[in-house]
């Protein structure tokens, strides 16, 4: 699991018809001290994150568990939001 915030959203009129009905967001991955992360990424949102929260996600095969599909091409997908950190 890696931390992130979600800085903005994605709208696709064309996609896999697996992907129909996700939402896609734009996600910047973040150290746990808060700093930004190099390369952002596209995840599916499966808790109902906003632009500006921090989150948690998952990559690669853990990924495409988080949705009830399991044939959707998920490479990432986002499955908490962060209320705080704590011991850092």
């Amino acid at each position: 699991m890696q931390m992130g915030i979600v800085v903005g959203r994605v709208t696709a009129t064309r996609k896999d018809d697996n992907l129909v009905g996700t939402k896609l967001l734009i996600t910047q991955p973040i150290g746990l001290d808060g700093s930004l992360l190099p390369n952002p990424i596209i995840t599916i949102d499966t808790v109902g994150a906003g632009i500006g929260e921090k989150v948690i996600y998952v990559t690669g095969s853990m990924a495409s568990r988080a949705v009830q599909n399991k044939d959707a091409p998920i490479d990432a997908a986002i499955i908490g939001i962060i209320d705080s950190v704590e011991g850092m």
